[in-house]
């Protein structure tokens, strides 16, 4: 594998370096949007449930007490209970803002994906040069010259390609997951407001 790489010449370096930024990239945010860290199912149905009963500080203790990405769009609900136009408001940026961070990286993927063909077309480039000084500088006698040129060419293609084909695929997942739970914190997050407004008038016991 190594001299495998190392016949795409210089090229393969940055070839390389997007494989592993994209796969570092994309286990990362796998390990991000994992549904216990954006929104646990157990905690999301207590949330509604205590928001309905109207136990405020109950609910209030279960959203400090949970990390997750809900909890820290939850806990506007009861920081600004005075005020439903504030704390709709305020909703709403904090989606965008969760929205944002749940999608960070995410673009360095793409980029990867977008790249990686360049750089072996770029590569190509250079191996058919090489082939074509060595034609005209000694003709076609010398074939051991001229497979390296062209070796340079298919090894560096073979590579961007390899590179981005998975980083597409990649990519596409991920922007999926992430509207996904985006999609799922809208939904809860509108069940929790129904559930604490019904709970502050008169509640269920």
């Amino acid at each position: 594998m190594v001299e495998f790489l190392v016949s795409g010449g210089p090229l393969m370096v940055p070839i390389v370096l997007c494989s592993v930024v994209s796969v570092a990239v994309v286990l990362e945010r796998l390990w991000a949007l994992r549904v216990a860290r954006v929104l646990p199912a157990g905690f999301a149905q207590e949330a509604i449930a205590r928001a309905r009963q109207g136990r405020v500080e109950d609910l209030a203790a279960l959203l400090s007490g949970s990390r997750s990405v809900a909890a820290r769009i939850g806990r506007i609900v009861v920081e600004e209970r005075a005020d439903p136009m504030v704390r709709d408001a305020r909703l709403a940026e904090a989606g965008r803002r969760e929205a944002a961070e749940l999608e960070r990286y995410c673009a360095i993927v793409g980029t990867c994906a977008s790249i990686g063909p360049l750089l072996g077309l770029l590569g190509t480039v250079q191996g058919m040069i090489a082939t074509f000084a060595t034609v005209s500088s000694g003709g076609i006698g010398d074939m051991a010259a001229l497979a390296g040129g062209i070796g340079v060419a298919l090894v560096t293609t073979f590579g961007g390609l390899a590179v981005a084909i998975p980083a597409v695929v990649g990519d596409r997942y991920l922007l999926g997951r992430v509207d996904d739970r985006v999609l799922e914190l809208e939904e809860w997050t509108s069940a929790l407001v129904r559930a604490y407004d019904e709970g502050q008038q008169g509640g269920v016991p």
